[in-house]
C-alpha cells in the first residue's frame, strides 16, 4: 500500500529546522503545490518575516486555511528520542518538531485542497491559503502584515479555518471558536529606599503594595458568559530590592496579565485595577501592552459545516471552546466575521518529543475536505 500523502508531506515539512521566524524551506514546497492546482501565491514579507498569500478564484465567499510553519526551538536535543528534525514513526506516531503544532496540519491543508480542486475544478468563489513563519515568536511582522495588506486591498475573507492543535484526547472532540484577549501591565510602585534598621525613614513599596496584591488577586472582573470562562489576572514576575538584606528597597516592579472575555474591555479593566490601586494610595507608574483583543465566531455557516465535518468523516461530536491561549486569529478576525481553529491532539506541543497520531493526519484532510465542499459547492437538488 502507498504510503498516506499527508504523512509523507508532514515529514517532509518537519525536516525543514524552521525555528521562528526562519522558515527554512516549508513555504517554497507548499507554494510549489498550490502553484499546480491554479493558485496565485504572493510573497508578503516584513522584518525578516516570510508571508504566502495564496488564492484560487476571484469572487467570493473566500474560505481559507490560515496557519505557520514557523515552530517553537525544540530544548536539549539529547532529550529527544529521535532527532527533533527528522521526522520518525514510531508506535503509530509521528514524532519531530511541529508534528502537532502545526505542520501536520499545514499538510492536511495542501491535501484536502489538491483532493478538493480534483473534484471540483469549477468550485464556488475562492479558495485562500494564508501561511507565516512568525506565530511562535513576536507575531509583529507575520499574519498581522498579510491582514494589513489584504486591509488596504479591501480584500475579505468569509471564512477562516486556522490549524492549531485543538484536540484533547483524540481528533476533532474539540474546536475552538473564539480566544480570550491579552492585556498585560508593568507595575511600578514607588517607596523611599532606607536602612532596615530604621524603617520610619523610608517607605517599603513592597508592605504597601501587599494589601492592593491580595485585593486584586481577589477581585472578581467578571462572570464570563456562554462561550468564555470569567476573566482572570495574574502576576508572572515581582522584583524588589538591592540584594542586601539590610536595604529598604526604594521601587518594587511587577508584571501581570488579564486573559480577559468579550464579557470586559481592557479600557475598563485598566480602570479598575487604577482604582484599586489608587484607593490604597499607592505611589504607581504603569505601562500597558495589549496583546489581543479576543474574538468569537458564533452559530453560523462555518460552525455548521465543521461539526457536521467532524460527524460524518470521525463519527463524534465536537464541542466548541474558547479555552487556550492567543492565536493568529486575533488579527484575521479583524478581517474575517467566521473564524475558528480545528486541528490534532495538543497534549505534546511545544514539548520533548513532539509527535501526532499518524491515522490522525489523513482524517484531519478528510475533514479539512469535507468542509469546502459543504461550502463552496452548490447544495445538492431535491428530486
Amino acid at each position: 500500500m502507498p504510503a498516506d500523502p499527508t504523512l509523507l508531506l508532514a515529514e517532509q515539512l518537519i525536516a525543514c529546522p524552521s525555528i521562528t521566524p526562519d522558515d527554512a524551506g516549508c513555504l517554497p514546497i507548499v507554494e510549489t503545490r498550490l502553484q499546480r492546482l491554479g493558485f496565485h501565491c504572493e510573497h508578503i514579507n516584513r522584518g525578516g518575516v516570510t508571508n504566502l498569500w495564496a488564492r484560487r478564484g476571484d469572487s467570493g465567499p473566500v474560505f481559507c486555511f490560515a496557519g505557520h510553519t514557523d515552530v517553537v526551538p525544540p530544548g536539549p536535543t539529547d532529550r529527544w528520542q529521535s532527532p527533533p528534525f527528522l521526522p520518525t514513526q514510531r508506535d503509530g506516531f509521528l514524532y519531530g518538531r511541529g508534528a502537532a503544532d502545526m505542520k501536520g496540519s499545514i499538510a492536511a491543508f495542501v491535501i484536502a485542497l489538491e483532493d478538493f480542486v480534483a473534484a471540483y475544478p469549477a468550485h464556488r468563489g475562492s479558495i485562500a491559503l494564508l501561511l507565516t513563519s512568525d506565530e511562535e515568536g513576536d507575531a509583529i511582522d507575520g499574519t498581522v502584515a498579510v491582514v494589513e495588506t489584504l486591509q488596504a486591498r479591501n480584500e475579505v475573507i468569509d471564512y477562516c479555518l486556522i490549524g492549531e492543535p485543538t484536540s484533547v484526547s483524540r481528533l476533532g472532540d474539540m474546536v475552538k471558536n473564539g480566544r480570550r484577549g491579552s492585556l498585560s501591565g508593568a507595575l511600578t510602585v514607588k517607596g523611599v529606599q532606607g536602612h532596615i534598621a530604621y524603617p520610619h525613614l523610608a517607605k517599603n513599596p513592597i508592605h504597601l503594595a501587599a494589601p492592593a496584591i491580595a485585593e486584586l488577586a481577589a477581585t472578581i472582573w467578571d462572570e464570563g458568559n456562554d462561550f468564555f470562562p470569567p476573566t482572570t489576572w495574574q502576576i508572572s514576575n515581582i522584583h524588589g530590592g538591592t540584594g542586601a538584606t539590610n536595604v529598604i528597597p526604594g521601587h518594587i516592579d511587577i508584571l501581570f496579565n488579564f486573559r480577559f472575555s468579550t464579557a470586559s474591555t481592557p479600557d475598563g479593566l485598566q480602570k479598575r485595577l487604577c482604582d484599586i490601586l489608587d484607593r490604597h494610595a499607592l505611589d504607581y507608574e504603569i505601562r500597558w501592552t495589549l496583546g489581543a483583543k479576543p474574538f468569537l465566531t458564533g452559530s453560523g455557516e462555518l460552525i455548521d459545516a465543521s461539526r457536521e465535518a467532524i460527524r460524518e468523516e470521525l463519527g463524534i461530536e465536537t464541542e466548541l471552546s474558547t479555552t487556550g491561549g492567543t492565536s493568529d486569529g486575533r488579527f484575521i478576525a479583524e478581517i474575517c466575521p467566521q473564524v475558528i481553529e480545528i486541528g490534532p491532539v495538543n497534549a505534546s506541543i511545544h514539548k520533548i518529543d513532539e509527535c501526532v497520531q499518524i491515522s490522525a493526519l489523513p482524517e484531519l484532510a478528510a475533514v479539512y475536505r469535507r468542509i469546502l465542499e459543504k461550502l463552496l459547492t452548490p447544495p445538492l437538488k431535491t428530486p
